[in-house]
């Protein structure tokens, strides 16, 4: 499985901006060599890049700037949902209508992952559930970075506040990953 290069991205620029140009030299300094040089050369947007990688990335930061705590990968999420809607991706947002935007959901997955699938499906005007199928790789962080993404995208579209709680996680056992979504 794959990743778009503005996720790796995301993630940089998370670090660098909460924890300072050195602690994104510590997290590379925390990973093997292979991938150390991978993120510190050219990492293009548009390219894809090992599902692995990110994770191992994942790992890192949590070591290095998260002190073991994984909590600060929906702040990462919501960073990249700015970094990413705010600028190249901007037509994925729908102004004045989350619905919209959480309808575009099946399209947005398969512009960040190669493989799986994610589905929306409404319960409401403000509420539904959003589940992800197939993914050849998990990740529990990656998850969290999906629950920040949503929300702040949502937040994005005019929503006030917004809840979104994974009910279920293929990383913790589960047969896919379920996201409850809730906003006002």
């Amino acid at each position: 499985m794959k990743v778009k290069g503005n996720v790796l991205l995301a993630r940089k620029v998370f670090v660098t901006k909460h924890f300072g140009a050195d602690a994104w030299d510590r997290v590379l300094a925390a990973m093997p060599p292979d991938d150390r040089a991978q993120l510190e050369g050219y990492v293009a947007n548009v390219c894809w890049y090992p599902f692995e990688l990110g994770k191992r990335l994942d790992d890192a930061i949590v070591k290095v700037c998260g002190g073991g705590s994984r909590t600060l990968f929906e702040g990462i999420g919501a960073a990249s949902a700015r970094e990413n809607l705010g600028g190249v991706n901007k037509n994925f947002l729908s102004p004045g209508n989350p619905l919209a935007f959480m309808d575009r959901t099946s399209f947005i997955y398969q512009f960040y992952y190669d493989t799986g699938r994610r589905e929306w499906k409404p319960e409401g005007t403000t509420t539904g559930v959003m589940t992800t199928y197939d993914a050849d790789t998990l990740s529990q962080l990656d998850c969290l970075t999906v629950v920040g993404w949503y929300k702040e995208a949502l937040k994005m579209c005019g929503a006030k506040t917004v809840d979104v709680k994974e009910e279920e996680c293929r990383a913790a056992g589960g047969s896919v990953c379920r996201y409850r979504v809730n906003w006002t």
